[in-house]
């Protein structure tokens, strides 16, 4: 950017003003930010079936996701995981069964495509496990294929050391239904009918409905399973029906009163499936009550229905009081006090699954979503508490009250290693992911840098505090994590950039003059993958290929990412990266819309690394909002 520091405030002070403007114009009058939780077409393929199943099809627009899985299916024939992957075969298949199930004939132009898609690709043999459970649900895949899950695991208690609570919380609240799916085994009738043995690239009488075995140490759980299923076969389960009825009871317990489960469409679907296999009606209160909120997670237009997989309210809200007073807005700028407000409101008070090995803490958490009591976060509670410290509220003692609570619960939630996890402590058993049911590798939560980043960053910008020796023990840990070329792993945003900046943010403000090294590190591995045209782009293959880490297209999240990293270790260490820092500027002044707002078309947020990705599409908003008002006051600074 060769200009004169006039003239570059200028223009980042217009597009902080365009900026700030739509963020308002954009704020639900209650109070909240809130937009699309993008994800790929799974999520709305399995709602699909799950309507299907419960004969409640034609009283939701099913039709319009014809429209949208057609728009969304690209010219090779397949479906996405991500945007611009080149397509994956597992997504392909569930994206077909759907459009099976909506009438579309196998003969269909865009069916025929989508066959040599996946035939090229292995066929249904070759996807992923819950791709085969739903196509076994309606007889399109034989249940001897998938693995074997006793009912008696509900019954080990916590102080076992296999137990449900060493799940990571998502895989708990999606595996307790299948526990009960799994033990049924339903072939249901839908309408209208159908088979998919032209998706079996080896033919359907030459299947083989097996697990697959690795040659390794974990074929152990392939001969397990083969026992459990003996024992099936010979009804020789042992505590069958106690494990069924503690499963059901677990459901009915953590049903919220909106009828969401875990906040979670996974776990809504398979709660669902679970009191369909127990012959609940459609009519049921809590049937009624679950497929209500699995509608709420839907967006529909004239033409298309898709259904997201989350929903991001307590966190959009969060980022978007942030950015905005960071760009300039008053603290009790009414918008502000508005959105502060829902957000004390929205505090969870209730004990979650996260007291069961938490005994110490007691709640004071937020969560991701509207409503989502058993399952607060750490991510969520320490962005929420920045926010509202900055926010001047009617009532600070209220507020004051809400932030120790939420830092009490918070500094409850350290795991042994010294860092955070998101949802629970020491969820951190990974051979979970080695079972055969594991193949997504999302069994457990352990701690991470970028939770860790979060908590120190919270500590620092609001000026808390935590024991010393436990502070001592993350910051110990996150200097442990970082990688040999200087940046940190990203386990919810894509992927090294996002975390290496929440790295820096922190040790920006917690005791840097300890950690030069470390900040020199992180700052000259963003430099070094900045791209030509002045932004920051990594793409989700480097979870799977290290070697592609900071590599990808340019977007507005992932500069404003970079920037904000940079921004703040600049201002630690007083050495600026000032040439790569105008460039980024640069990069977010010229591809800003008139209107205020960028477009990306990536994913670059993370569900389960190398499987599942999301796209958050506020992301693209309030982050360069925040990476620009942040320059403009590093400008003001120097002047």
């Amino acid at each position: 950017m060769q200009t004169q520091d006039g003239v570059i405030l200028n223009q980042v002070t217009t597009a902080i003003a365009a900026s700030q403007e739509y963020l308002l114009s954009i704020q639900n009058p209650t109070g909240y930010w809130w937009a699309e939780l993008e994800s790929n077409v799974t999520i709305t393929a399995e709602a699909v079936l799950l309507h299907k199943i419960w004969g409640t099809d034609a009283t939701r627009p099913l039709h319009k996701v014809e429209t949208y899985l057609r728009q969304q299916q690209r010219q090779h024939g397949g479906w996405e995981l991500f945007y611009g992957d080149g397509g994956e075969i597992s997504t392909s298949v569930e994206a077909y069964m759907a459009l099976r199930l909506l009438g579309v004939p196998a003969n269909d132009p865009a069916m025929l495509q989508a066959q040599d898609f996946i035939l090229q690709r292995g066929g249904i043999s070759k996807t992923r496990i819950f791709t085969k459970l739903h196509l076994a649900l309606i007889g399109c895949y034989d249940w001897r294929g998938l693995p074997s899950l006793p009912p008696w695991v509900m019954l080990l208690p916590s102080t076992f050391p296999v137990n449900i609570y060493e799940m990571s919380s998502w895989a708990r609240s999606s595996t307790v239904p299948l526990l009960i799916v799994l033990d049924r085994k339903p072939v249901f009738i839908t309408d209208p009918t159908i088979n998919l043995d032209e998706l079996y690239t080896e033919g359907i009488e030459q299947a083989q409905f097996e697990l697959p075995r690795n040659g390794d140490w974990t074929d152990l759980f392939i001969t397990l399973d083969q026992g459990f299923k003996l024992a099936e076969s010979l009804n020789l389960v042992p505590f069958r029906e106690e494990g069924i009825k503690a499963a059901e009871k677990w459901i009915l317990e953590r049903q919220e009163a909106t009828g969401d489960w875990g906040g979670i469409v996974p776990a809504m679907l398979n709660s669902l499936l679970a009191l369909r296999c127990l012959d609940y009606k459609p009519s049921d209160p809590i049937v009624e009550r679950g497929l209500k909120a699995v509608d709420n997670f839907a967006i529909e237009t004239a033409d298309t229905y898709c259904v997201q997989p989350c929903v991001s309210p307590v966190w959009d809200t969060a980022w978007a009081i942030r950015a905005l007073i960071d760009s300039g807005l008053k603290p009790d700028h009414p918008a502000i006090v508005k959105a502060g407000e829902w957000l004390l409101d929205k505090q969870i008070l209730d004990y979650g699954d996260w007291a069961v090995k938490n005994r110490q803490g007691k709640p004071g958490a937020w969560a991701f979503e509207f409503d989502n009591r058993f399952y607060p976060d750490v991510d969520d509670s320490a962005v929420v508490v920045m926010a509202l410290n900055q926010a001047k509220l009617p009532n600070e003692k209220l507020k004051q009250e809400a932030i120790a609570r939420a830092v009490n619960w918070m500094a409850s939630m350290q795991c042994q290693p010294g860092g955070w996890a998101a949802f629970d402590i020491d969820n951190d058993q990974d051979w979970l992911n080695a079972i055969p049911y594991g193949d997504l590798k999302a069994m457990i939560d352990p701690n991470t840098a970028d939770v860790t980043a979060r908590v120190l960053e919270m500590l620092g910008e609001c000026n808390l505090s935590i024991a010393p020796e436990n502070l001592a023990r993350a910051i110990a840990y996150i200097t442990d994590e970082q990688e040999s070329a200087g940046c940190w792993f990203g386990r919810w945003g894509v992927n090294y950039i996002y975390g290496t900046s929440g790295v820096l943010s922190a040790l920006a403000l917690i005791e840097p003059q300890k950690h030069q090294l470390s900040i020199q590190r992180g700052v000259a591995w963003l430099v070094s993958c900045q791209n030509p045209d002045g932004g920051w782009g990594e793409t989700c293959r480097s979870y799977d290929d290290p070697s592609l880490k900071g590599q990808g297209t340019s977007t507005a999240s992932q500069t404003a990412w970079a920037l904000i990293g940079l921004i703040a270790a600049g201002e630690a260490t007083g050495e600026f990266a000032q040439n790569t820092i105008e460039q980024g500027i640069s990069y977010l002044l010229n591809t800003q819309k008139p209107d205020g707002t960028w477009y990306e078309a990536y994913f670059t947020g993370t569900g389960f690394p190398g499987h599942f990705y999301l796209k958050y599409h506020m992301y693209q908003q309030y982050f360069p909002l925040i990476a620009l008002s942040r320059y403009r006051l590093t400008l003001g600074n120097r002047d």
